[in-house]
């Protein structure tokens, strides 16, 4: 299943569910609402919540970093795919949002 964040500001974001989920919980949300919105007002700090998640999983990255090719996800065979990549279409529509001031939305 996907699910797909919205706003005026931007074109939309469709995520797989369990992705989606994961990125919902970073932003402070609640990770099982069918539905939502992230406020003008919230804009910044969800922000600032996601760019920490992108951070983060850089440096755990980085400190594992032996040369390697990254693992290789075992339902695909194509190697994973880490939050930060998956966070970046999010944050820049974050972004889009708070400059347009424009809400986000979810599951609408």
């Amino acid at each position: 299943m996907l699910i797909v964040f919205k706003s005026q500001a931007t074109g939309d974001v469709m995520m797989f569910e369990k992705n989606a989920r994961e990125l919902l919980a970073v932003l402070g949300k609640d990770r099982n609402a069918a539905q939502g919105v992230i406020t003008l007002e919230q804009l910044p700090d969800a922000i600032q919540r996601l760019r920490d998640a992108i951070d983060a999983d850089k440096a755990t990255r980085a400190d594992v970093d032996s040369g390697e090719p990254d693992p290789v996800d075992q339902g695909t065979g194509q190697p994973r795919i880490h939050l930060a990549q998956r966070a970046v279409p999010l944050l820049e529509m974050l972004q889009f949002a708070l400059d347009g001031e424009k809400p986000v939305t979810w599951g609408v």
